[in-house]
């Protein structure tokens, strides 16, 4: 059975965690969906991951539709939600309309995800859910406000855990499916999670969330350089390296091919 963003709010009700990861590609989104991962999100990440950006700002609409479609098609049950790229949603809720539109319409992707929770973004997702739209939000570090944020931990002072609490709440009642809470501290987090009805889905933001996401470079050990907050399962990175290694070795010597 495919995942639906209802099963997400009652998988709360059930206190069942909501396992989450990334995808950019075919291959890697057959091995997530068979691996039975409930959520495959097509992070403007990708901008950094697969491009090789320093953030995530340079990604376009056509970059994420691109990889979207790619990613949706190596999937059967995952729900597969795209990331709206930096100026893709921002200038105006008309914008907001036809660059989603458009996601879900070529892609197949069920959802697309806005980061911030500010009044006017509040604004935006409400009349994108009124319309039929299902929208992820994402509070805390918004990586698209890097130049203003940076990478810091947000939601440290009262007035900042006050303002995060007050965004949380008021996407939920704009009608988002559920809320991305990054490298926020786990206290806030776990009031958060536990004060809406909708599921919250942390990275870096303690155990307490309803789910948990991970860039998958950085779960497979792909990036030379991770956040604070991440963990590697495997090193994919020394594992190619030496693959590459042995092949470039048998290669010279005549050993590859065999005959």
């Amino acid at each position: 059975m495919a995942v639906t963003t209802g099963q997400l709010r009652q998988w709360k009700q059930d206190k069942r965690s909501i396992i989450v990861l990334t995808a950019w590609d075919y291959a890697i989104a057959q091995i997530l969906d068979e691996a039975e991962v409930d959520m495959i999100l097509v992070g403007d990440s990708l901008a950094m991951s697969i491009l090789g950006h320093p953030t995530t700002l340079p990604v376009t609409l056509d970059d994420m539709i691109h990889h979207a479609a790619a990613v949706y098609r190596g999937v059967k049950r995952a729900l597969v939600v795209c990331d709206l790229p930096f100026l893709s949603y921002q200038e105006s809720t008309t914008q907001a309309i036809h660059s989603a539109g458009r996601v879900l319409k070529e892609t197949g992707v069920q959802a697309v995800k806005l980061e911030g929770g500010h009044p006017a973004m509040v604004e935006t997702i409400a009349r994108l859910t009124a319309i039929g739209i299902p929208v992820m939000g994402h509070i805390g570090l918004t990586p698209q406000s890097v130049h203003r944020l940076g990478y810091k931990q947000q939601g440290k002072t009262d007035e900042d855990a006050d303002r995060i609490l007050n965004e949380a709440i008021a996407l939920a009642q704009a009608g988002v499916f559920s809320i991305v809470l990054e490298h926020i501290p786990s206290d806030l987090a776990a009031t958060i999670t536990d004060k809406l009805p909708i599921s919250t889905i942390g990275i870096g933001a303690g155990n307490q969330c309803d789910g948990q996401v991970l860039v998958t470079a950085d779960l497979l050990g792909l990036t030379k350089k991770q956040p604070p907050f991440a963990k590697s399962y495997v090193n994919l990175r020394e594992l190619i390296n030496q693959a590459v290694h042995n092949y470039a070795i048998e290669v010279k010597e005549k050993k590859f091919p065999s005959n």
